[in-house]
């Protein structure tokens, strides 16, 4: 009789070069989901869980665009109004964003995902240099107080966005190439630190301290997933965590949205007036809200209503109902990305998805607990839902690489006999 199995834990983990990458997300990516299993759960989650991981990413995101589109038709009427003369420019401006922003995720869909370790350096490099000219006079461009763009018309860039997909692809390709040599854990971290620490800086300067909130987010989750020891990666996290509150509250500016944030009724006529709207519009939508057109925090009460705290817009309109639908597509976005990491052929595949879903879904926890009250207000976008251009449009060529990782991705089913041969490896 052949002997009972007792762990696949480490046979898991060294099939496809992954070592201890699969103790950290293997079983979050859903690599080993048995058919015995899955007869257990309910008939939705069973078509959830056997729906390819590409289909339902593809599924996901298109509503999350469909919802963003009606919801910044719904919220930008006055502000487009008051700026354009036309109650449809933003509106307008929205869709084609959105279909360059779909085409690009088409095209990088079909693109391997392997030829873009390549680009890891030269992205990075080209990007820092841009968010250097954006902070040059004449070169950047200046709105709402904040230097972010380059370009002109409607023809602009914003360089932190791009950051973003340039620290996942840099990352991913570092940790792979040297902890394939065995290299010591900080010669893993520093390098990714490193270009952390410039890109931040440069781009808290601008400022934007959301961006560098989620540029950090999105490092630190590939390299804690990597496998790296935790003991250098935790003291790494703690020293640029103390730096980040020093920075935080060295400046009046934001020292002051850190305290409205602790108590937004208390400075509900200065820092805290916009969170304070937001939860007055949050908390006249009830359950199922004031159906879509009907909110009145829009009309000029809430600022930035149809960008950042388009969220508080969604749960006037549609209530409850609505906000938890929105996040749950985001969990369920988090939950199919991270099966694609589990499920990736390699190593780099799997640390490009695990990077791009941190971005992604740490990004709008972060807006939604800025709208909620729960965090302070850091002024990002709410990914695929908010008004933007070059947010939209990079997140949805992430989403196109993302897709490309899960069309390839490895069977997430083994016959016996194959998780027999895992167990005596």
């Amino acid at each position: 009789m052949a002997p009972q199995p007792r762990t696949v834990g480490r046979a898991t983990r060294r099939e496809g070069g992954f070592h201890h990458l699969g103790a950290r997300i293997g079983e979050a990516g859903g690599m080993e989901r048995t058919a015995t299993a899955a007869r257990g759960r309910p008939a939705p989650v069973r078509w959830l869980a056997a729906l390819p991981t590409s289909a339902a990413l593809g599924i996901l995101v298109t509503l999350l665009c469909v919802v963003g589109l009606v919801m910044v038709g719904s919220a930008s009427p006055v502000i487009s109004l008051m700026t354009y003369h036309s109650p449809w420019t933003i509106f307008i401006r929205q869709t084609l964003w959105m279909v360059v922003g779909v085409a690009a995720l088409l095209i990088f869909a079909r693109i391997d995902y392997r030829k873009w370790r390549k680009l890891g350096i030269p992205l990075v490099v080209v990007t820092i240099g841009l968010l250097f000219a954006v902070l040059v006079p004449g070169l950047g461009v200046t709105a709402g107080g904040s230097s972010r763009w380059i370009g002109f018309g409607l023809l602009r860039l914003q360089p932190s966005e791009l950051m973003k997909l340039a620290i996942v692809v840099f990352a991913a390709d570092i940790v792979v190439r040297r902890m394939d040599r065995s290299a010591p854990a900080k010669q893993v971290i520093a390098p990714v630190v490193g270009v952390l620490v410039v890109a931040a800086a440069l781009i808290i300067k601008q400022p934007d301290m959301g961006t560098a909130m989620v540029l950090s987010c999105t490092a630190f989750g590939i390299l804690f997933m990597s496998g790296v020891p935790l003991a250098p990666l935790t003291k790494v996290l703690l020293a640029f965590t103390g730096i980040a509150v020093v920075f935080a509250v060295s400046d009046s500016y934001r020292r002051d949205r850190i305290l409205s944030f602790v108590n937004p009724g208390a400075h509900q006529s200065g820092s805290g007036y916009q969170v304070w709207q937001s939860l007055i519009g949050l908390g006249s939508g009830h359950l199922f809200g004031l159906g879509l057109g009907g909110g009145r925090e829009k009309w000029g009460t809430l600022p930035n209503a149809h960008t950042d705290f388009i969220f508080s817009v969604v749960g006037e309109e549609l209530g409850l109902v609505g906000a938890i639908f929105i996040m749950g597509l985001f969990f369920a976005l988090a939950w199919y990305g991270f099966r694609a990491a589990g499920r990736a052929p390699d190593r780099f595949g799997c640390l490009v998805a695990v990077g791009v879903t941190t971005w992604i879904t740490s990004q709008a926890v972060i807006n939604m607990g800025a709208v909620i009250g729960v965090l302070p207000v850091t002024g990002i976008p709410l990914p695929f839902i908010s008004f933007g251009g070059s947010s939209l449009v990079i997140t949805l060529a992430a989403v196109g690489i993302l897709m490309n990782i899960a069309l390839q991705e490895r069977s997430g089913r083994r016959s016996p006999a194959a998780r027999h041969r895992l167990v005596r490896a």
